[in-house]
């Protein structure tokens, strides 16, 4: 099945039914602005005038692509390959 593709400055956004834990946006989605893709988040908020949307804009998440992405922690220490006797601690 191929990706759905959205028009120029349109997107979607569905409720987050994979929501891990408190800090996981409460609706995910996709937006292309300038026939560009983004990722978008979404996270309800209270305050004292209500509640309202807080939102995160991003380029989507790409697991091939080595340029911008961050390894995760035992991914770095992995590729560092830190030794016992070493004082080179990640921390």
């Amino acid at each position: 099945m191929a990706d759905f593709k959205h028009k120029e400055n349109q997107g979607s956004i569905f409720k987050n039914d994979k929501k891990g834990n408190d800090k996981a946006p409460d609706y995910k989605g996709t937006i292309n602005v300038g026939g560009k893709d983004f990722s978008i988040s979404l996270w309800v908020k209270e305050s004292a005038k209500g509640k309202f949307f807080s939102a995160s804009i991003q380029e989507p998440y790409n697991p091939s692509s080595t340029m911008g992405t961050v390894k995760r922690p035992y991914e770095q220490l992995e590729t560092k390959g830190i030794n016992e006797e070493s004082n080179d601690l990640p921390f």
